[in-house]
């Protein structure tokens, strides 16, 4: 008789369930070849960032005149003038009202949904399923459908126009989804470890900050990076909601092309302002975000 050993293919276990193409296409090239095509990719995908940082480092007759490539043969035609003349036109208070509405945002979001996400999770008291259903009943919200309801109301509080009005709106429509997510993630937490810290005469305050806080660490990185390019790239809310004195680059690019269009000079060097700040954020906590989209995967 033919067992299921001696028909199966060589290194692979019987029983086992078939293997993808892409694991045989990986098996056969090895991981070495994988590795230089994967890195291939990402340097394909940097190039429109890489062709913006030229622009906004060369001047308009040399943009209008020949491509960003031919730098590599002219690497003479760089100059800061651009960027020199971005910060004469006003353009650094915009950067730092982006910064005055986006940090105080993440902080914000990151904090409340936190606590938030460990009562849904851990605590008992009244109507507390109904509650989360409610929670998440609100990610289906257009943000469009508030902008006019809070517009009003913010001008009869005073705050319309202001960076906390801003601030305001990102945190409210940034928490369901932040506490949708760090729930999922607390609730993985082993139980143990909560009656361990109570036995020992732990307040849930002290449970919070001092073991579930720290074990959630790599979905609260995560939620933090994707909360911070949410608010640093929004300019819906920042054209409803700022006024010239409190808007962020979003809305002050959107300004320079509506008054020069061929304004090229500012607006490359003003994109790629806003670009490297978020690309940096992201490099900074990579591994914390690896590991945040990975959590749960492996028991």
């Amino acid at each position: 008789m033919t067992t299921a050993s001696a028909t199966a293919p060589v290194g692979v276990e019987a029983g086992a369930p078939p293997r993808s193409v892409v694991s045989r296409i990986t098996d056969r090239l090895g991981s070495g070849v994988v590795q230089v095509v994967m890195v291939l990719l990402g340097l394909f995908w940097l190039v429109p960032t890489l062709g913006l940082l030229v622009v906004s480092l060369r001047t308009v007759q040399v943009n209008s005149a020949e491509g960003w490539w031919t730098i590599f043969t002219k690497p003479a035609e760089l100059t800061i003038e651009n960027y020199s003349n971005l910060l004469a036109s006003g353009f650094t208070a915009s950067f730092w009202n982006t910064v005055a509405i986006t940090v105080p945002t993440t902080i914000l979001v990151i904090g409340i949904a936190a606590m938030a996400a460990y009562a849904f999770a851990w605590m008992e008291f009244p109507g507390r399923d109904t509650l989360f259903l409610v929670v998440v009943g609100l990610l289906i919200v257009p943000i469009q459908i508030a902008l006019i309801p809070i517009a009003s109301f913010y001008g009869g509080i005073g705050i319309f126009g202001s960076i906390p009005g801003v601030v305001l709106f990102h945190v409210a429509f940034g928490l369901p989804f932040a506490i949708f997510l760090l729930r999922n993630f607390f609730v993985g937490i082993p139980a143990s470890l909560l009656e361990a810290a109570r036995m020992d005469g732990a307040s849930e305050w002290k449970i919070f900050a001092s073991v579930v806080f720290p074990l959630g660490k790599p979905a609260i990185a995560s939620l933090g990076i994707f909360q911070f390019l949410w608010v640093w790239n929004d300019m819906l809310i920042a054209l409803v909601f700022a006024n010239p004195g409190s808007q962020p680059m979003t809305k002050a690019l959107q300004s320079q092309m509506r008054q020069f269009g061929s304004n090229v000079d500012i607006l490359s060097s003003g994109a790629f302002l806003s670009l490297i700040i978020p690309l940096v954020m992201f490099f900074a906590f990579q591994r914390y975000f690896v590991q945040g989209m990975m959590a749960g995967s492996v028991k």
